[in-house]
């Protein structure tokens, strides 16, 4: 089975992956950072930190590795297909999802997380506050570019031939 032929597979695979990562991102986005923001400081910071334990895991990991890297190989199989639309909509697709959910995800919010597991619960009131606020920006951020690349994959899927 050429890559050519596993394209239609691919990026199935690719918006069910985005999918499930950004709905989680959104999930944060809409509801559990501000139920976090509602609880006492400490609180709030203990149940981030656990939260960023626990989401290391074997299922977590599937989804977050493995969908950029579906990505990347629907990409470079796209760029050598320039020519029709469904390539432009698999190719912008996949660069936002790598650069959107995974690229912020690694470049920005999980700095963030490092420097909040790095304090006590009871003595991080500043980074709590700062935290919130960058981690959310970056998070909102994330969560649309995924959107967009699940919109721009499931465009390129429609088009496969």
């Amino acid at each position: 089975m050429t890559l050519n032929s596993s394209l239609p597979y691919l990026t199935v695979s690719a918006v069910a992956g985005a999918s499930m990562v950004t709905g989680l991102l959104f999930a944060f986005s809409n509801f559990i950072m501000r139920a976090l923001a509602e609880l006492e400081p400490e609180h709030g910071i203990y149940a981030m930190q656990q939260i960023n334990e626990k989401i290391i895991n074997p299922i977590f990991f599937i989804f977050f590795f493995g969908t950029p890297l579906i990505c990347l190989l629907i990409g470079i199989d796209a760029v050598s297909n320039l020519g029709d639309l469904q390539s432009v909509f698999l190719l912008s697709g996949s660069v936002g999802y790598i650069l959107g959910p995974f690229g912020i995800t690694v470049l920005c919010n999980v700095p963030l997380n490092d420097k909040l597991a790095a304090v006590q619960a009871t003595e991080g009131l500043d980074v709590w506050k700062d935290y919130q606020v960058r981690w959310q920006h970056w998070n909102h951020i994330r969560t649309y570019i995924g959107l967009v690349s699940i919109v721009l994959l499931s465009l390129g899927l429609w088009h496969i031939p």
